[in-house]
């Protein structure tokens, strides 16, 4: 029989404060990472979700290890085992500190993996153990037998503690440290906090280690009765592993949704996560908090003004308020699950496994809306299945309430299951054509406009309009929307060479509204990363088409625009348009000083680089000033009001060129404004780049 330590007073706050840096710093190196991996391998939301599979695959490993040292090794093992960890992932963050990385030959989602397991595997799964570990040994440190024994211990109280250290790194990362610290600075900083918790674990771990010097000598392991899973039923784990999934497919589909459907605003994946983790530190803090009654009543109106909302449509009532119903509504809902998983938990020997089965559940949320519905489903309707999901696990979690409870719940599951038949039905007869991968979702939706008196089609991605074509004589051919002859890239194009045939490079491929301008003897070569851009834009749209019969020559080169162009020969471009700014999110890494380098290199002599900053929220002219600026060139400013009868929609286009030359001709100059850089922004980098200082929130038309 082992004999446990007397619990000092400050015993807890030193496990506190370890589980809170640990989860910190695991907050801080997520978006460190994955920011590390844009440049290298495209800005799209593909890069970030394979970034999101590696993280809740290492947690889940973390978690696994946590669980084999509490079961099958000696508390001396375990200290030994944690502490060789934590030196393995302070030489890794060392080595991988400043080192420049190579984008592999594999597919890119394997080359993701392979990166982040190369540069921070280790430390991520080793912080991804550290609260279920250290909250195992602070139950088995603590004084008292009942408390060890009881589902009631206070070693859960830590998980609250470890998602608040969580929350904090969250809501820091982009208001604090990214907008102050390169990138290199961050990782060293990340570093350091790691030798940091050591530091901090070295005074726990000597307390564990004089805990083992009382053990009898053939107690080297922990008896496998203390945390056999025997004794809780398969029914008990399997509705862990349901609750918690049912959380994290909501938290994943929440933020698509909000993203894709109702407004691409920068940062605003951050408002889903603090609500999903903010459910944590409620459910497993104080009890007295959230009465059972009170999270079932909170699940239920959660449930109904999400449905509600769904139903009649996103845009029935202003931005803000879809934003606030959807997340405040995930709060309820996930505080619900949550409590649920505090409530049944099981005696703190076996909470290792028990974090395994809510590890397991979240990497099963997330790879349903990540990996598996992008492929299996043509909508995103995740979010309608997740809604059903949680009526369902309330039924369930709540038979033992009495035949009221259960009729209710099996009612809401049956009229969210409608929900789910009804958004199908609305997106198939809203589109003639609709696709969705792993880029996200395309639809084309067709009309007839009254005011034209012809067909109108649209491309969409998520609510992002890509372009149009009216099917009207006049207009059919023209160029339209944001690309009309008076915006930016219009006077690029027109006015950059004269008679003579051109050479026009295109970030983004869209319908191919540009190719419009496509005259016989131009070269037009489009870059789009998403597979399916193509197909859509040949299919349902003619400008690709029309301009070949001209005699223009068009070529679209798939895959991210800045790792095709960093493989080519010098293209000689007249005109580079980077049309990847239409929407209101950006790719950053299409936008620093180091692309515009690569620009520079595949222009002509006095060529022309048109950024199109249309944009809602981010205020981008002044970024792209600085990097003319600081590239020498000429920068100026082109906006432009709609035009309805020529289908033109206000555009704002940030022109750069080498000399003076192309501003000065009289069609440009008079429309063609000086960029207003405001005093301290910061040059954008690969290693520097802030949402934060050039963040604005306005309404507008849509982009």
């Amino acid at each position: 029989m082992s004999t446990a330590l007397p619990t000092t007073p400050n015993r807890a706050p030193r496990y506190a404060a370890a589980i809170f840096l640990s989860s910190g710093l695991l907050f801080l190196m997520e978006p460190i990472a994955g920011k590390r991996l844009l440049p290298l391998l495209g800005g799209s939301a593909a890069v970030w979700t394979a970034c999101l599979a590696f993280f809740q695959i290492a947690l889940l490993l973390g978690y696994l290890i946590a669980h084999w040292l509490v079961t099958r090794a000696s508390r001396r093992g375990q200290a030994a085992t944690y502490a060789a960890l934590l030196v393995l992932s302070v030489a890794q963050l060392a080595m991988a500190l400043g080192v420049p990385l190579r984008a592999t030959p594999l597919h890119p989602v394997a080359s993701v993996l392979w990166l982040l397991t190369i540069t921070i595997g280790v430390p991520f799964v080793t912080l991804s153990a550290t609260s279920s570990l250290l909250q195992a040994w602070y139950a088995c440190t603590s004084a008292t037998s009942s408390a060890t024994s009881s589902g009631t211990a206070h070693p859960y109280r830590l998980y609250a503690v470890s998602n608040i250290g969580s929350l904090l790194a969250l809501v820091l990362y982009p208001w604090l440290v990214e907008p102050r610290l390169p990138l290199r600075a961050q990782e060293a900083t990340l570093a350091i906090g790691v030798v940091l918790l050591a530091v901090v674990i070295s005074t726990i771990v000597r307390g564990v280690l004089r805990a083992a010097a009382h053990e009898d000598p053939g107690d080297a392991a922990l008896p496998a009765a203390t945390a056999d899973m025997r004794d809780v039923s398969a029914a008990r784990r399997t509705l862990w592993i349901s609750l918690a999934a049912c959380g994290s497919l909501l938290l994943s589909a929440v933020t698509i949704h909000l993203s894709q459907n109702v407004a691409t605003i920068p940062l605003l994946w951050i408002v889903p996560l603090i609500a999903y983790l903010l459910s944590f530190v409620v459910a497993f803090g104080n009890e007295r908090w959230r009465p059972r009654w009170l999270t079932i009543a909170l699940v239920a109106a959660g449930l109904a003004a999400v449905g509600w909302v769904l139903y009649k449509g996103d845009l029935f009532m202003s931005v803000p308020r879809v934003v606030t119903v959807f997340c405040v509504s995930l709060f309820a809902i996930c505080t619900f699950c949550h409590s649920e998983l505090h409530r049944t938990r099981p005696a703190p020997a076996r909470l290792t496994t028990f974090y395994f089965c809510l590890a397991a559940g979240g990497a099963i949320g997330a790879t349903i809306v990540g990996v598996v519905a992008p492929a299996v489903l043509t909508g995103t309707y995740e979010l309608a299945f997740g809604l059903c999901l949680a009526a369902v696990l309330a039924l369930v979690a709540t038979w033992d309430l009495g035949w009221i409870a259960r009729d209710f719940w099996a009612a809401a599951a049956v009229v969210l299951a409608a929900l789910i038949v009804g958004e199908v039905r609305e997106d198939r007869h809203d589109a003639i054509a609709r696709e969705r991968n792993f880029y996200g979702t395309l639809h084309v939706t067709q009309y007839y406009d009254r005011s034209y008196r012809a067909p109108v089609r649209t491309l969409y991605n998520g609510i992002i309009e890509h372009g149009q074509q009216v099917f009207r004589a006049a207009l059919q051919h023209a160029p339209t929307t944001y690309y009309g002859h008076p915006s930016g890239i219009g006077l690029a194009i027109d006015h950059c060479c004269g008679d003579r045939p051109r050479r026009i490079g295109v970030i983004g491929l869209g319908t191919g509204t540009l190719a419009a301008y496509g005259r016989a003897g131009d070269t037009l070569q489009f870059y789009d990363i998403n597979p399916a851009v193509e197909p859509t834009a040949r299919r349902y749209f003619s400008y690709l088409q029309d301009a070949v019969a001209r005699g223009a020559s068009v070529r679209v080169v798939p895959g991210d625009a800045r790792l095709s162009l960093e493989h080519e020969p010098p293209q000689r471009f007249d005109v580079i348009a980077v049309d990847a700014f239409s929407g209101d999110a950006i790719p950053v890494h299409l936008i620093t000083s180091e692309a515009l380098a690569l620009y520079r290199r595949h222009l002509r002599a006095g060529g022309i680089v048109a950024f199109h900053v249309s944009n809602r929220y981010l205020d981008l002219p002044p970024v792209v000033g600085e990097l003319a600026a600081n590239a020498g060139m000429n920068a100026r400013l082109v906006t432009t009001e709609d035009d309805d009868a020529l289908d033109l929609f206000g555009s704002d286009w940030v022109l750069l060129a080498d000399d003076g030359g192309f501003f000065a001709q009289p069609g440009v100059r008079s429309v063609a404004k000086p960029v207003t850089i405001p005093t301290g922004l910061r040059l954008w980098t690969d290693d520097y780049n802030s949402l934060l200082p050039i963040l604005r929130m306005r309404s507008s038309s849509s982009e």
